[in-house]
């Protein structure tokens, strides 16, 4: 078969323009994310909440993004990636202006709510486009890119925001942060298309001189069925659920204060750690994509990856580290760690049939987020149960014995993960 003859520059312009504005609204997915770590006594001292509370509000994020995720990889299979992430900017525009408008707690929770409703879609609607318009062999390295790119919003969100705060409310961040999304949703909708095809180009596989996909024709809720019941897509559910969940949970919500309440750091020289862990993990993530394409090979990146993890969560447990480099070190360490992740994807994704990768990557994803949804509130919970009652300006302070707690059960969710990556079935770099 002759490869079809057509515009390459064209080609590349279209599909690096319509990575580029999908990945815009992937940013904004983890500024959203990890925002709550920087602004945690703000957020305490306006509501007037516990930690546990605290938790349950930045979790309420978690908790519809992991029941949304296998929704999210439907829309991604048949509606799309163009309108499934245009949508879901849209819904996270508005929840973010709610969030910060919010007169009380329940508003506050139900804002935060329609944000996590909104990015769940975006990140399984980038992946998916990423697999129509990048070919398999570059996959690992796209996959590390996107999540690269992505944590910009996280570091956006530590030491960045710290400063950004100095000067605004944390309620003036959010609403320009949904303002964004809504600009965000209107440019998706008008630039980005689902496929190469929808411009007039081959498909990938035609540009190699192969023959296309055959389309599936089966009702999707075949297809999902196919994917649940899929055991090799299972074991990187669970390496996210132990490894990024935890990390997540942790950068997100309690790495700051924990820093805050053991060594009397300010907001500012706090996050920096959160910061360091996670540029740790943008690193990582491209990393480990970079590396797995080039060794050919998933299993390894994704066990070392773990069991990096978990040494990490005992070196903060059990070394004697303190603010400063030592401490800069170890959450980079739990950042570069948890950057394995990455890898999943492309390993599920090559488990099954070309026809279902948003299915699949969205299974994996699941575990993720269910992970941190868990972890959040449950590391509050186990903050309260040994809190000594110490209040300052009206928040609660814990000793190190409470966040030694909650560490132990961050390391228990590594092994978790560990145990899972050992179970990950080899595909060398392509569809089985």
């Amino acid at each position: 078969m002759t490869r079809p003859s057509f515009d390459r520059s064209r080609f590349e312009r279209a599909r690096w323009t319509i990575f580029w504005l999908l990945v815009g609204s992937y940013i904004m997915v983890y500024f959203h994310r990890m925002a709550p770590g920087v602004m945690a006594a703000d957020l305490m001292q306006t509501f007037a909440i516990s930690g546990a509370a605290l938790g349950s509000l930045a979790a309420t994020y978690y908790y519809v993004y992991t029941v949304m995720q296998i929704p999210a990889g439907v829309l991604a299979d048949t509606l799309g990636p163009r309108l499934s992430v245009a949508s879901g900017a849209l819904v996270a525009g508005v929840g973010s202006i709610l969030f910060g408008l919010a007169p009380d707690f329940a508003t506050a929770s139900w804002g935060r709510l329609l944000v996590g409703l909104g990015v769940s879609v975006v990140f399984v609607g980038l992946m998916k486009s990423n697999a129509v318009w990048f070919a398999e062999h570059q996959y690992g390295r796209i996959s590390g890119l996107t999540l690269m790119l992505g944590n910009l919003g996280s570091i956006l969100a530590a030491g960045p925001l710290a400063l950004l705060l100095m000067g605004l409310s944390w309620r003036q961040v959010f609403v320009a942060a949904g303002v964004l999304s809504l600009l965000l949703a209107i440019v998706t909708l008008w630039q980005v298309r689902n496929r190469p095809e929808d411009l007039g180009f081959p498909s990938l596989r035609e540009q190699s001189g192969l023959p296309p996909h055959p389309p599936r024709h089966r009702h999707w809720w075949h297809d999902l069925k196919e994917v649940l019941m899929r055991r090799d897509a299972w074991p990187g559910f669970w390496v996210n659920f132990g490894v990024t969940g935890t990390l997540f949970a942790f950068a997100g919500l309690w790495g700051v204060p924990m820093m805050r309440d053991l060594f009397d750091l300010d907001r500012t020289a706090a996050s920096l750690y959160t910061t360091s862990a996670l540029v740790g993990f943008a690193v990582g993530s491209m990393a480990a994509g970079w590396l797995s394409d080039r060794i050919g090979r998933r299993r390894p990146v994704i066990v070392g990856g773990a069991g990096l993890s978990a040494l990490a969560w005992l070196a903060l447990i059990g070394l004697p580290w303190q603010a400063g480099w030592s401490g800069l070190l170890l959450y980079g360490v739990l950042g570069l760690a948890a950057g394995g992740f990455v890898v999943t994807y492309a390993a599920a994704k090559e488990c099954l049939p070309a026809g279902v990768s948003g299915m699949a990557i969205a299974l994996v994803n699941t575990g993720l987020f269910l992970g941190a949804a868990i972890m959040q509130p449950a590391f509050g919970w186990v903050l309260d149960l040994t809190w000594d009652g110490t209040l300052r300006d009206g928040v609660r302070v814990y000793a190190a014995t409470d966040y030694r707690n909650g560490l132990w059960l961050s390391f228990a969710f590594a092994v978790i993960a560990l145990l899972a990556a050992l179970r990950i079935r080899e595909t060398h770099c392509r569809h089985l």
